[in-house]
Formats: C-alpha cells, sequence, structure tokens
C-alpha cells in the first residue's frame, strides 16, 4: 500500500480508504513479513461485483495525475520493457562496478564507520564495509535494468552516471547511520574513575595544577551503519509541479537489490522529466532572447533618431545663423556714410567672406560629405550605440 500510494501521488491512508470503499481486500498486517520469510500465506480473493457497480475503478487517470501526459506516457512504456527483465536473475558484472567495489573493501572506514568512495570512474557510494557485497549484488541489476531502458554506465570527469542518447542523470548509493548516546565501556569509566580520585587529593591539597587539563575525553555519540541502503538520482527542479521519485530505500520487506526494475523505471522518468525541463528552458530562453533583441533593437532605433534630429538641428541653427548675418551685412551697408570707416569695411569684407564660405557648406555635394563624415543616414548611424547591460 505504501509503495502503490507513492505511484499514485496520495497518502497509503487514502488509498486504503479508496480499498475499502470498493470492498477490495488488502493484505493484513505482517502478511507481507510472512510471505518473505517463505511461510504460507492465504490471498483473499476479489469479490463479486455487486449489482450495478462498476468491474473498473479508476484511482488515478493521466488528467488527475500531477505528472505531465509526457511523463505518464514514459513511465507506462518503461513499465513494459521492464516486464522482461527479473530482479532475481543474476547479472554480469560491469567494470565501473567492479572498481566502485575493489575502492570500497580498500577504504578505511570514517569515525562514523562508513566507507567512501568517488571521483572518475568510480559510483558516489557511502556505506558500511559489511554492506559491499548487498551493494554489489544491488549494483549489477540496477545496471542490467537500466541496459534495458536504454540507460548505460558512464565514466566521466566526475563520478559514474547514467547515459542515454539524449540524457545523462547522476546518482548515489548511501547508507543511513543511527547515533547514540555513547555509554562508557569499563576501560573508559576506569580511566574517569582514576581522574576523580586524582581530583579529590588535588582538591585535598588546594593543588589543581593540570588537574582539569588532564581529565579524560570520552566521544559524546556512537554512530552505527543500520545496513539500510538508499539509492538517489540527481535532483530535478520541476516548477510549479511534482518531481518524479528519485530515491529508492530499503524498507521492512523491500531491498534495495530487489527494487532495480522500479529503479531503472524511475530512471527513465526522471531523464524524461530533465528531457522536458530542458525544452522548456530552451524555448524560455529563445522567448527571453527574442524579447532582448527587440528590446536593444527599438533602442537602436531611438540612438539613430536621436543622431539624425541632432544633425538636422545644428544645420538648422547654421541656417538661422546665416540668415541673420546676411540681415547684418544688408543692414550695414544700407547705413555706411561716405566718410571713412575701416574697421567696419573690414568686418564687412570679412563677413561677406565667411557667409560665402558658409554657404558653401550647405550646397548638396557639401552636405553629402558632411553627412558621410558624421555618418549619418547611412548603414552605419548606429555607430554610438551601446546596448544595455540590464
Amino acid at each position: 500500500m505504501t509503495h502503490l500510494a507513492k505511484e499514485f501521488a496520495i497518502s497509503d491512508v487514502a488509498l486504503h480508504k479508496i480499498c475499502r470503499k470498493h470492498d477490495i481486500p488488502n493484505p493484513p498486517l505482517g502478511w507481507w513479513a510472512k510471505k518473505a520469510a517463505g511461510k504460507k500465506v492465504k490471498q483473499t480473493a476479489l469479490p463479486k461485483v455487486k449489482a450495478g457497480g462498476a468491474d473498473r475503478i479508476t484511482i488515478a487517470s493521466g488528467n488527475l495525475s500531477r505528472e505531465s501526459a509526457m511523463l505518464v506516457d514514459v513511465r507506462e512504456r518503461a513499465r513494459i520493457v521492464a516486464s522482461h527483465g527479473d530482479d532475481d536473475d543474476t547479472a554480469p558484472s560491469h567494470p565501473i562496478v567492479d572498481r566502485t567495489l575493489a575502492k570500497l573493501r580498500k577504504a578505511k572506514a570514517s569515525d562514523i564507520g562508513i566507507v567512501a568512495v568517488d571521483g572518475a570512474g568510480l559510483i558516489k557510494s557511502e556505506v558500511a564495509s559489511s554492506s559491499v557485497d548487498r551493494l554489489a549484488v544491488a549494483l549489477t541489476r540496477i545496471v542490467r535494468a537500466a541496459a534495458l531502458q536504454g540507460f548505460e554506465l558512464v565514466s566521466g570527469e566526475g563520478a559514474a552516471k547514467f547515459k542515454s542518447e539524449t540524457e545523462t542523470v547522476g546518482f548515489s548509493i548511501t547508507e543511513s547511520v543511527r547515533r547514540e548516546a555513547h555509554v562508557l565501556t569499563d576501560a573508559e569509566r576506569a580511566k574517569e574513575e582514576a581522574w576523580q580520585r586524582k581530583r579529590d587529593r588535588a582538591a585535598r591539597r588546594n593543588s589543581w595544577d593540570d588537574v582539569f587539563f588532564d581529565r579524560p575525553r570520552f566521544p559524546e555519540w556512537d554512530f552505527h551503519p543500520t545496513g539500510q541502503l538508499s539509492f538517489e538520482f540527481e535532483q530535478i527542479y520541476v516548477p510549479r509541479g511534482v518531481a518524479p521519485r528519485r530515491s529508492f530505500r530499503d524498507a521492512k520487506v523491500q531491498r534495495l537489490e530487489k527494487m532495480a526494475t522500479d529503479i531503472a523505471v524511475g530512471l527513465a522518468v526522471l531523464a524524461a522529466a530533465k528531457t522536458e525541463q530542458r525544452l522548456k528552458r530552451e524555448v524560455e530562453e529563445r522567448r527571453l532572447e527574442e524579447e532582448r533583441r527587440l528590446r536593444e533593437q527599438a533602442a537602436r532605433a531611438r540612438h539613430i533618431e536621436e543622431c539624425r534630429l541632432a544633425g538636422l538641428g545644428m544645420v538648422l541653427s547654421e541656417l538661422d545663423e546665416l540668415d541673420r548675418l546676411r540681415r547684418l551685412i544688408t543692414m550695414l551697408t544700407s547705413e555706411i556714410s561716405t566718410a571713412p570707416m575701416p574697421r567696419l569695411s573690414a568686418f564687412l569684407a570679412w563677413a561677406r567672406e565667411h557667409l560665402a564660405t558658409r554657404e558653401a557648406r550647405l550646397t548638396a555635394e557639401a552636405m553629402e560629405e558632411r553627412l558621410e563624415g558624421e555618418r549619418l543616414f547611412g548603414d552605419d548611424d548606429d555607430h554610438g550605440f551601446a546596448p544595455s547591460r540590464w
């Protein structure tokens, strides 16, 4: 009930209520344990359909599931493929698995009793030495079941991963550790009592030198590997949805070496989810890139228009100045007297020459050269444009 409830994305209590509502019998407490122990157990037959009742009960259809239709389809096809394998069959060895097991057997256990290996060409593993033989069986079966789904165990720069034609999925295997308060051994208790006698003698002599520094130190906790293995795939972020199952752990009845088929099906679904999310990210990135391109295009057009308006303003300003200069020359020429005015005459001569020079700059040929020099009204109007970094 617990394992099926996870597949339906509901609680085992809810699944039990559904079964009870439709008179579907389920095994009593201890039934699976007796079956695993090889004892004879009785399976209750399904009752006959009541009059007017449905002979098929849908618990969670594809439309009601929180998985996408694509993942539902991938899961069903993976289960069909997995039906060709058997978790109880002996699986062939794999070089990466063999290297990992050899490293684990040679590794030194940590303070909590765990041996760990990681790195290129190895499966990331953290287990107790006593669990290495179980791990060997589980890994070979998982590799074989994954091969049925089209995945190959490969090594690279980091830890070994499963690789298909489209995706690569990382994974690791760990063993849980139980922590208990440390209980002093007889030898440790003797050391503690000896120190206490030394402390009492120092108290009588009123001499405390080195007494507290000599107190023996003992660990606060004891750590014990539980033998419960856990197989975990890499984390895949699924926004606004429920990510596919990525953890497979030992239970009271179900053991990791018996879950190779489920793990391989989970691998296929997880890889499909990873592909789905990657394609969504690519679509989103293309959308954002198109928005950025349009924003930049609009900003570039504004920059070009501003440069052209600035150039036009300068030309119109020059025309206004030349018009004022012409009026000044005309006024002064009409008012000049017969009396000699050398400075005014010199100014008028210079003004007429300056006017001719400025007018020459506004001819069609001169304007063409000017616009080319200022890079206006051509293909290079955006020469001074810098797109925003934001």
